[in-house]
C-alpha cells in the first residue's frame, strides 16, 4: 500500500486540538500525587523515600506502557486506543479514593499511571495527520499538554483543602471520563488507519514494528528524553516538596509556584517544535544541554540562593527543557516514519522512567545526605553525560561522511 497523503487541514487541526486537550487532562491526572501525595504523606507519616516512591509509581506505569500503547496505535489506530487508555486511567483514579493503606495506594497509583501512556498514543496519532515540514510544530503543540501538571498544581490544593484528597481523585477521574467520551465522539481515524481499513491491508509483523529499537540512535534519543522530559516531570513533582522544605512555604504557595514553573515549561514546547522545524533539532538540543549544564551547576553548587534567584534559575531551566522535549520528538518521524509508535513509545518510556526514578533518587539522597541540593547534583551529572554523548556521536557521523 502506498503511503497515504497528509490529512486535510481541517481534519489535521481537529486531531491536534482534540489530542492536545485530551493529553492535558491525562497529564493532570498523571501528576495528581504531586499535590494529594503531600496530604497522604502527612496522613500516613511517610518518609521522604516512601513519598518519592508514591509520587513516582504512576510515572513508572505511564512509562512502561508507552511502547505497548504506541505499537497498538500504529496497528489499530489512535482513536480507539486513546479512548480506552483514558477510561482505564479514570477507573484506577476513582478506585484510588478508596485506598486506606500505603500498599493499597501504591497499587492504585500503578493504575493511575496509565494516563501517562497517552503521550505515546497521541504522538503516533497526531504525526500521521501532518507532513514532515510541519510535524515538529504539530508535535510541539501536542506536547503543550504537559501543562496539565500546572492545572493540577493550581486547582488541586484548593479542592484538597476544601474536600480532602479522596474527593480530588474522584473529581479528576470524572473529568477524564468526560474527556474520553468527547474525544471518541468528535475525533476521526488517522489517514493511515482509514486507508488500511479501506483496502484491508494486512498488519506488519511485530518483528518489523520493533526492528528499529536495535539501533543505537534510538537509545541515544531516549537518553536525551530521559533528561529533557524525565527531569522535567521529576522537578514538577518534587518542586512543591522542595519549596516547603527549603524555604518554608505553605502547600498552596508551593503548589502555585510549581504550577508557574510547569506552565512556561509546557507551553514553550510548541516553540521548541517551531524552532526544530526552522533551524534543526540538533541546534535546539545543543542549546538545551549547554544552558541546562549552567543552570543545574548553579543550583548544585549554590544551595543557599535567595528564593527569587532560585526561581529565576529554575524557570530558565524549565524553558530550555521544553525546547529539548520538542527537539527530541522532531527526530523520530524524520528518521523512523514507519515506526513512530514503537520508537516514540520507547523514547517516551525511557523519559517517563526518568520521571519515576529521579524523584525516588531525590528522596533517597535527601534522606541519606540531608542535602536538599542533592537533586541538582544528579541532574548536572545527567545532562553532562547527554551532552558528551551527543557531541561525540555528531563528530563521529561527520568524520564518517567526510571519509566517504
Amino acid at each position: 500500500m502506498s503511503a497515504p497523503s497528509p490529512a486535510a487541514s481541517g481534519d489535521a487541526h481537529r486531531a491536534l486540538t482534540l489530542s492536545t486537550a485530551a493529553f492535558t487532562v491525562c497529564f493532570a491526572v498523571w501528576t495528581i500525587f504531586s499535590i494529594i501525595g503531600i496530604q497522604i504523606k502527612q496522613q500516613l507519616g511517610l518518609s521522604d523515600t516512601q513519598f518519592g516512591l508514591l509520587v513516582g509509581m504512576p510515572i513508572l506505569t505511564g512509562s512502561l506502557v508507552r511502547v505497548v500503547l504506541g505499537v497498538a496505535t500504529d496497528r489499530i489506530g489512535g482513536r480507539a486506543v486513546y479512548t480506552l487508555t483514558m477510561l482505564a486511567a479514570a477507573a484506577a483514579t476513582f478506585l484510588l479514593s478508596w485506598a486506606t493503606t500505603y500498599q493499597q495506594m501504591l497499587l492504585a497509583a500503578l493504575g493511575v499511571g496509565i494516563a501517562g501512556g497517552s503521550f505515546a498514543v497521541g504522538v503516533a496519532y497526531v504525526s500521521r495527520f501532518f507532513d514532515g515540514t510541519r510535524q515538529g510544530t504539530a508535535l510541539g503543540i501536542f506536547g503543550v499538554g504537559n501543562v496539565g501538571a500546572a492545572l493540577t498544581k493550581f486547582v488541586a490544593p484548593f479542592v484538597m483543602i476544601a474536600f480532602g484528597w479522596q474527593a480530588t481523585a474522584q473529581i479528576w477521574a470524572g473529568v477524564l471520563v468526560l474527556t474520553a467520551l468527547a474525544f471518541w465522539a468528535l475525533s476521526k481515524d488517522d489517514p493511515v488507519t482509514a486507508a488500511r481499513r479501506g483496502d484491508r491491508t494486512p498488519l506488519r509483523s511485530l518483528r518489523a514494528e520493533f526492528a528499529p529499537l536495535q539501533n543505537l540512535r534510538v537509545w541515544r534519543f531516549s537518553a536525551y528524553y530521559f533528561f529533557s522530559f524525565g527531569a522535567f516531570v521529576a522537578l514538577a513533582l518534587w518542586l512543591p516538596h522542595y519549596l516547603i522544605g527549603v524555604y518554608g512555604l505553605d502547600v498552596k504557595t508551593a503548589g502555585m509556584i510549581g504550577a508557574a514553573y510547569s506552565i512556561p515549561a509546557s507551553i514553550f514546547r510548541a516553540y521548541g517544535g517551531v524552532l526544530s522545524d526552522r533551524i534543526g533539532a540538533r541546534a535546539v538540543m545543543y542549546a538545551t544541554f549547554l544552558v541546562s549544564l549552567a543552570a543545574t551547576g548553579i543550583l548544585a553548587l549554590l544551595p543557599g540562593l535567595p528564593v527569587w534567584a532560585f526561581l529565576a534559575v529554575i524557570f530558565v531551566l524549565g524553558f530550555f527543557m521544553s525546547l529539548g522535549k520538542a527537539a527530541v520528538y522532531k527526530h523520530i518521524p524524520t528518521y523512523y516514519p514507519q515506526n513512530v509508535g514503537a520508537v516514540g513509545g520507547l523514547v517516551g518510556m525511557i523519559g517517563g522512567l526518568g520521571g519515576f526514578a529521579l524523584p525516588l533518587l531525590f528522596g533517597w539522597l535527601k534522606d541519606g545526605t540531608g542535602a536538599w541540593a542533592s537533586c541538582f547534583w544528579v541532574l548536572f551529572a545527567l545532562v553532562a553525560a547527554c551532552t558528551l554523548w551527543m557531541h561525540l556521536s555528531i563528530r563521529q557521523t561527520r568524520t564518517t561522511l567526510q571519509a566517504a
